[in-house]
């Protein structure tokens, strides 16, 4: 096994340091859970080995600014089909390199970027309202947007395939996978797990999945729960009929409904976890991927 895990430049010495949570914060990328997603269900999380992958911290050069983010690729293997892995609020924890790693067993170049970075470490938020109010509200779906295709210019230049390049995300992840789709016309396919589709608008959060569904370039699949209360029913019928009528990708989209099945049905490592819903809907997802050229 071989682990790459070079780190983005050391802070400057005005830099507040990151204040210690009693062992939740991570030692690095990807290890560890946000002291706000806590309690953790530890027995039920999945753990994906790193056997036969490249695995580790990375950073990605977006202007002037080097974003973390966590690699998980096929070792040895070159033109591997491009994952963005989109987080949910809690940023790249534990769960999202998990999902990277997954990604890489099926043979994808798994990338799951630290969009939060230039507004704070959700790692270090113990209070939910805290982390949307002074992290999450505060970053520009247009940073997001630039962030991720920094991502895939980046892949393109370690050998990946960025031409075939696909997105994935969960709760406020599944939100953006929607917005990317419609964004940059090199993605194929992208797969939402319960993101939200309407919203007040605003200087940083312009539009919604509902405002962009006509215009996608790439088929979504979108991955629901129907006991979602953050999420109703018909926010999602309005969606499918927003597709319906909108460009061939977007026709193309589907949405599957879980019964029963609360949001973050996928989060292992939480109480939401529900193991039928979500092993039909990572079948779905790689399912979808190789339909549509990406894995």
């Amino acid at each position: 096994m071989t682990r790459d895990t070079p780190h983005p430049s050391s802070p400057s010495p005005d830099a507040p340091a990151r204040p210690d949570r009693r062992g939740f914060l991570r030692a690095s990328l990807g290890s560890g859970f946000a002291a706000a997603a806590l309690p953790v269900a530890a027995q039920t999380a999945i753990k994906t080995d790193s056997v036969g992958l490249l695995v580790g911290e990375v950073t990605i050069p977006v202007g002037d600014f080097g974003m973390p983010a966590y690699r998980a690729a096929p070792l040895g293997r070159t033109q591997a089909p491009v994952v963005l892995v989109v987080s949910e609020i809690f940023g790249v924890h534990e769960y999202i390199a998990d999902v990277a790693r997954r990604l890489a067993k099926a043979g994808c170049f798994a990338i799951a970027p630290e969009l939060f970075a230039r507004q704070g470490d959700p790692m270090s938020y113990g209070e939910l309202s805290k982390l949307l109010s002074e992290v999450v509200s505060k970053v520009p779906d247009r940073q997001v947007m630039g962030d991720l295709d920094a991502c895939l210019t980046w892949a393109r230049g370690q050998g990946a395939d960025a031409a075939r390049a696909g997105v994935t995300g969960f709760c406020w992840g599944g939100r953006i996978v929607w917005l990317y789709a419609a964004h940059n016309p090199a993605v194929k396919a992208g797969v939402a797990w319960y993101g939200r589709l309407a919203g007040e608008s605003g200087e940083l959060r312009p539009r919604h999945p509902l405002d962009v569904a006509a215009s996608l370039h790439a088929p979504v699949l979108g991955l629901y729960g129907e006991a979602d209360p953050d999420i109703p029913l018909d926010q999602v019928q309005r969606m499918k009929a927003a597709l319906a009528a909108g460009s061939p990708a977007a026709r193309r989209s589907e949405f599957v409904v879980y019964p029963g099945a609360p949001h973050a049905f996928h989060a292992d490592y939480r109480s939401s976890f529900r193991k039928e819903a979500a092993e039909d809907g990572w079948r779905r997802c790689l399912a979808w991927f190789r339909t549509h050229g990406v894995a």
